[in-house]
């Protein structure tokens, strides 16, 4: 009987090695995204079927994202934070999350400056949108978008 050469049993391992991680990456489950539809019926949920205008809100975020486990985020809302006329809530949602509202604030007239700042995960390049409720009942919206190089919020 002749034996294997080593060329063909490293060529039989490498497949089998092969085959292998194609089945293991088969089993995965495949990544979980919202989409604008599932944004907006958030929006909703949150903040009821009133008007959404568009203005007084600001969103900053990097224009490329190296890491989308931990990307910077600044949402401003103009208002004179006054007991008259002050920001209730600024929402910030991600249309392709799994899970498509990111953060709810709540804020108020001592809060002096209608200002958040915080990290996000985000599931990959997207338009990012935040929504702010005032003390007349009015919502204001704004967005930005930032390509993500490596994404995050896979669920398994």
């Amino acid at each position: 009987m002749k034996t294997p050469s080593r060329h063909t049993a490293l060529a039989r391992r490498s497949f089998l090695q092969l085959g292998a991680a194609g089945i293991a990456a088969a089993a995965l489950p495949l990544q979980a995204a919202a989409d604008a539809a599932d944004a907006d019926a958030a929006i909703r949920e949150i903040f009821g079927d009133k008007p959404l205008n568009e203005g007084r809100v600001s969103v900053k975020l990097p224009p490329i994202a190296e890491n989308g486990n931990s990307v910077a985020i600044t949402v401003a809302a103009e208002s004179l934070m006054s007991p008259d006329d002050y920001v209730r809530r600024i929402a910030i949602f991600s249309p392709r999350n799994p899970i498509a509202e990111v953060a709810l604030f709540k804020l108020g007239p001592r809060a002096g400056k209608a200002e958040i700042s915080t990290r996000i995960r985000m599931a990959g390049t997207q338009r990012i949108r935040a929504v702010a409720e005032m003390s007349d009942g009015t919502l204001w919206h704004g967005s930005a978008s930032t390509v993500v190089t490596l994404a995050a919020c896979l669920i398994g």
